[in-house]
């Protein structure tokens, strides 16, 4: 089966050897996601982290060929529990409709301190 990949530009996918996502038959796997911004700024209110998770993520399921419907799992990522009825709204505006199986786990800390919240998706295009 054909492999594709699409990026995202983050420095760390040369420098650690991953791709944003990635494509094998109908399955579309996106990595861990942080609330970049193009310029490496960092917004530090969460759900606007959150949202520009997603927004990331989306952008490389539709450089596959999948879309948010097609999202059957997500896994967030949060430096404190007092952060999921934020994140959790921000998940719930993006997938209401769709309800993937879904995981929020309180983590002691991510790559960059400046990251309140990190996102994954795995997606099945529906041909």
């Amino acid at each position: 089966m054909e492999r594709r990949r699409a990026r995202s530009g983050s420095p760390y996918e040369q420098t650690i050897g991953f791709s944003r996502a990635v494509r094998v038959g109908s399955t579309v796997v996106v990595s861990g996601t942080a609330p970049v911004w193009p310029d490496g700024q960092v917004d530090p209110d969460p759900v606007v982290q959150a949202r520009r998770c997603w927004e990331i993520v989306t952008a490389a399921l539709e450089e596959l060929g999948a879309g948010v419907a097609d999202v059957v799992r997500t896994r967030q990522y949060l430096v404190g529990a007092d952060l999921a009825d934020a994140v959790g709204a921000v998940h719930g505006e993006v997938f209401g409709d769709v309800r993937p199986a879904s995981t929020m786990v309180v983590v002691a800390g991510l790559l960059d301190p400046r990251w309140l919240v990190e996102v994954e998706a795995d997606a099945v295009i529906h041909t």
